[in-house]
């Protein structure tokens, strides 16, 4: 008979200790002369289901064994996610961090039919792709759909992928509806062949894993807090502010996913209690 308190005594152990080694891994150093740093807190984030551990943990181990055999494979990975930016500034409480360097404990309303983007990003060491706004014929603002998700990815990110080896390339995308049509994986598996993690793709994406998402830890939290410095107030401002956004710190980003694996295959699946990034 396992005694199952000391099992959860000691992977509770196992996974402090993990989370010292991301925050010693990533300690601001003062000789480097960087600004002082910052942690991302986790205020929102979507509940694990239960059946959603052993999806994690697969995916978990599947990544580490590549990295095991390619030491630089998750810098080869391209993240990628569309999200909302509303014009009154409102946030997805389902995916949004918010930056702080305490708890900030925000809270915010938004109005019935507020204006908003759907934008794209791909993501990954070498560089941001995008962004790419949805938009229909007439120039109005859309949100994606299969369609619109198919014809970005024919129109814009297939032509953007011209500089680079699409051979060493893996693409990256959740299990969205207007990204799991058979027609967008079919689409996909033309320019990356197996190389491409998804749900109902060659490698499967575990459901509800925000914390294992770049765009979701650290891009949308980290162009927001830029974006709405400034308080746009037309949807062409608040277009124009995403646009100029160029994040610098991408390397660092990259190398905190490889810690995240080494968490979520610690503590057997479960989600990280906070989203810890600093810079």
């Amino acid at each position: 008979m396992v005694d199952s308190s000391n099992t959860l005594l000691r992977i509770s152990k196992d996974c402090n200790g993990v989370l010292s080694k991301i925050r010693l891994n990533l300690k601001f150093n003062a000789a480097q002369e960087k600004p002082p740093c910052q942690v991302i807190y986790s205020q929102f984030g979507l509940a694990i289901h239960q059946n959603d551990h052993q999806a994690r943990r697969r995916f978990v181990e599947w990544a580490q064994n590549e990295i095991d055999v390619v030491p630089g494979f998750h810098k080869r990975i391209l993240f990628s996610d569309e999200e909302h930016f509303w014009l009154n500034g409102y946030v997805n409480k389902q995916k949004c961090r918010i930056w702080s360097k305490a708890n900030p404990q925000v809270y915010v309303g938004t109005p019935l039919h507020p204006e908003k983007l759907t934008v794209w990003f791909a993501l990954w060491a070498g560089g941001i792709i995008g962004p790419y706004f949805f938009k229909n014929d007439e120039g109005h603002n859309v949100t994606a759909n299969g369609d619109w998700y198919r014809a970005m990815i024919t129109n814009f990110f297939i032509p953007k992928l011209n500089n680079h080896d699409v051979q060493d390339l893996w693409f990256q995308k959740d299990g969205a509806t207007c990204h799991t049509a058979h027609a967008t994986i079919d689409l996909l598996k033309d320019t990356f062949g197996d190389h491409l993690i998804s749900r109902f793709g060659p490698v499967n994406w575990p459901p509800r894993s925000c914390d294992l998402t770049p765009l979701d830890y650290f891009l949308w939290g980290y162009v927001k807090s830029l974006v709405y410095a400034d308080k746009p107030q037309t949807p062409d401002h608040l277009e124009d502010n995403i646009a100029d956004i160029r994040p610098q710190m991408l390397e660092e980003v990259i190398e905190n996913w490889t810690s995240r694996l080494d968490y979520i295959r610690t503590s057997r699946g479960s989600p990280m209690p906070e989203i810890i990034f600093k810079m």
